[in-house]
């Protein structure tokens, strides 16, 4: 059951807000273009880093607490995912903030009155 851990951690971030697309209609998915231009490149960054880390003995992943699915430079599928499930989480959750506020009236401060 340790070994699919990280996995968890991203699937209880996507049940956390992908609901916000159906109930609160943030739109966030229907835009998942612009989204994925926001992401990835700031993602790659992070791979990079990874990458050297890794090289470096200064980073590496639990064999126990992941699937096993390795990509370019021994990443695991999960950091893959975590670098594009978690900033899209992010971005929706910003989203909604913004579309609760737009509908109430009270939560309005400043020039957005």
């Amino acid at each position: 059951m340790l070994k699919f851990g990280y996995l968890a951690m991203i699937t209880f971030t996507i049940l956390g807000s992908f609901w916000l697309e159906i109930f609160l209609k943030v739109g966030v998915l229907r835009r998942i273009k612009r989204a994925l231009l926001s992401i990835l490149p700031v993602a790659s960054i992070f791979i990079i880093w990874d990458l050297y880390a890794i090289s470096r003995g200064h980073w590496h992943f639990d064999a126990e607490q992941i699937l096993g699915i390795f990509g370019f430079g021994g990443i695991p599928l999960e950091e893959f995912l975590f670098f594009t499930v978690v900033p899209l989480a992010a971005i929706m959750t910003i989203e909604a903030v913004g579309v609760v506020k737009r509908k109430n009236e009270k939560w309005k401060f400043g020039d957005e009155r």
